[in-house]
């Protein structure tokens, strides 16, 4: 599209008439948003088109004016499409430029399109179009980027590494398994998006300036032309309130949220210091001074951009906040944040679904991660539990074990029978089925476990979901 720009043609703003001078240019400059809402001509299209033929639905526009009016429309979007529209800042914003535009075109018809609405109501419309559009694309791709977490996960069912909590190493459990957390963060992230779609496909449009509009309009005709599966009952509601992009931008912050805990995963686990995984080389970049360096810069960026859709959403519920009913041109401040939230977002899911599919995998760093602290501790002790010893107490034992083979640089499993029954006679040699890192997994054969077959079919879960849409 072309950049707006500022015309000396002498064009009267839409509201000249009751003015006595013109607005200065540093004003037009401030007010202006069609520097950035131009991005919305597709979507006011959508809506002016179904606007008039409502109105020669119910009588309003003759069968000529439509006629022209959806002519004039079509040329103007193979314009803008092509990039051949100038915008112009006089005009103010995306829906003037449009209308003066068609203007151009058809002539008295054009001036007629705008009977019974305001650009408060058309606004409302337009936003809500393109949100629509784009929590579309998004749910798309957060389903590629599930099937690319599926899909790793499924290659690495029994590949064993630590689970952690506080970054120490806890309990053995799979790779497999460790992903398909992510996952599932991404499933309650597609509940929600799929959630807020329906919030935000509602027509506001019919609501005017703020109190409806005394021509005969017919709203459900213009929902139905439109999609949207409800209307906006309040007339003063539908064109003053942004909830619906607050909590889509919510609803982003938390994806975002979710895929920076995974970056923050995917740098530690790709420092030779950690060493489980590698990053294919286009998702990473090299120093300008130290030439062995292969830095993990997408993950590091989704980490960074993270806490800028999370500024969007401060800065939008800080918008609304304090504003009374019914439109304020606060309002205005509302698409920018919006409009890079859903940039940011379907940039991001994007990349990552690819970038899932460049992670290679070293399960040996892994595995020897997994002995260097006591992961099966807790398996002794569920084992000294089901001989009959109260858990505190196995809790006991068992951490003198660990102070034990601590002291002695061993692993649990590496002590001697002996010396294991030194801490408990209970203990006798089947022991070591429990202490080795495929027991401790296989013991937790549960739906949520970590066992291999539970892993495996939690994928299997998991691919169904996504074939059905319901993740």
């Amino acid at each position: 599209m072309s950049t707006p720009s500022t015309p000396s043609d002498g064009t009267a703003a839409a509201w000249s008439g009751r003015f006595s001078e013109p607005v200065s240019e540093i004003v037009k400059r401030y007010t202006a948003s069609i520097p950035f809402d131009y991005r919305l001509a597709e979507f006011d299209i959508q809506g002016s088109l179904a606007h008039a033929a409502m109105l020669h639905h119910v009588g309003v526009l003759s069968k000529d004016d439509l006629a022209a009016i959806q002519r004039g429309m079509a040329e103007l979007q193979t314009e803008i499409r092509a990039g051949q529209l100038a915008w112009s800042l006089d005009k103010e914003d995306v829906h003037l430029n449009i209308e003066a535009a068609l203007t151009a075109k058809i002539g008295d018809a054009g001036k007629r399109l705008h009977t019974g609405r305001s650009r408060n109501d058309q606004v409302a419309t337009d936003i809500r179009l393109y949100l629509r559009d784009a929590i579309d694309r998004i749910l798309a791709g957060l389903k590629a980027c599930q099937t690319s977490l599926v899909d790793l996960a499924e290659q690495h069912t029994d590949t064993v590494m630590p689970g952690f909590t506080h970054l120490q190493v806890a309990q053995p459990v799979t790779f497999g398994h460790h992903l398909m957390a992510y996952f599932e963060m991404l499933a309650r992230d597609v509940e929600r998006m799929a959630d807020c779609h329906g919030r935000v496909n509602r027509l506001p449009l019919g609501a005017a300036a703020l109190a409806g509009t005394s021509f005969p309009i017919d709203r459900a005709f213009v929902a139905r032309e439109l999609g949207f599966a409800g209307i906006c009952e309040n007339s003063l509601d539908a064109v003053s309130d942004r909830d619906f992009a607050i909590e889509f931008t919510a609803a982003a912050a938390l994806v975002m949220t979710h895929l920076s805990r995974l970056s923050e995963e995917l740098i530690l686990w790709m420092s030779p210091r950690v060493g489980f995984i590698d990053l294919a080389d286009r998702f990473c970049t090299g120093s300008s001074i130290m030439p062995q360096k292969k830095n993990p810069d997408v993950p590091e960026l989704v980490r960074g951009k993270t806490g800028r859709v999370n500024g969007h959403l401060v800065a939008l519920l800080t918008l609304m906040k304090g504003q009374p009913l019914a439109y304020n041109k606060d309002n205005q401040e509302d698409k920018e944040p919006l409009f890079d939230t859903v940039d940011t977002l379907t940039d991001t899911l994007a990349i990552y679904a690819d970038m899932l599919r460049g992670v290679t995998v070293k399960p040996e760093a892994m595995r020897a991660a997994v002995m260097q602290g006591f992961a099966t501790a807790t398996d002794l002790a569920d084992y000294l539990v089901k001989k009959g010893v109260p858990f505190r107490d196995a809790h006991e034992v068992v951490a003198r074990a660990v102070r034990a083979a601590d002291t002695s640089g061993r692993d649990l499993a590496d002590l001697a029978l002996a010396e294991l029954q030194a801490f408990s006679p209970l203990i006798t040699d089947d022991v070591y089925d429990v202490l080795t890192l495929e027991g401790s997994l296989a013991a937790r054969d549960h739906l949520g476990g970590t066992a291999p077959a539970q892993v495996r079919a939690a994928i299997a879960r998991a691919r169904k979901r996504i074939q059905a849409g319901s993740v």
